[in-house]
């Protein structure tokens, strides 16, 4: 199949014809993503919530846990686990999800509940499925704490 480089930075006739995307290849891992410079985990993902945090930069790992506290609180019956390399509250599927990025925490709590809390979530740029809370300001720790809660009544 020829080379496994995937670093191409336009699309060749042959891809323009095929339908097929150029690939970024990770030069530290190795691993290739359509979208260049994806965020990812180079190497093994973390196993458990309290390795996934401390992996995470110093100064954003009082954010993590403050938020992994208000949501373990809210869900004290859910599993802890990992999943697509996110702190993630299981029961019987997955309830909530949170990760850390440059500027902000996602949270995952899906569309319905978004929808939901929408008239509480001004001020804060949401998308289908996703809240984002920027480090600048206090996190919403009780609002966490009520959205993962439905989570895990609703979800």
């Amino acid at each position: 199949m020829g080379s496994s480089n995937y670093e191409v930075k336009s699309m060749s006739a042959f891809e323009e014809k095929s339908g097929m995307s150029a690939m970024w290849k990770c030069p530290k891992c190795g691993r290739t993503f359509k979208k260049t410079n994806q965020d990812h985990y180079c190497g093994e993902a973390p196993k458990t919530i309290e390795e996934y945090i401390m992996r995470q930069p110093e100064t954003v790992q009082p954010y993590l846990r403050q938020v992994n506290e208000a949501v373990k609180t809210a869900l004290p019956d859910a599993k802890e686990k990992i999943s697509w390399s996110m702190p993630t509250y299981w029961n019987r599927h997955n309830l909530i999800q949170f990760a850390a990025f440059k500027k902000h925490i996602g949270l995952y709590p899906g569309p319905e509940a978004v929808e939901a809390f929408a008239d509480r979530l001004d001020g804060y740029k949401t998308s289908k499925g996703t809240i984002q809370l920027p480090y600048e300001k206090p996190m919403p720790l009780e609002l966490i704490a009520e959205i993962a809660g439905w989570c895990g009544k609703n979800g």
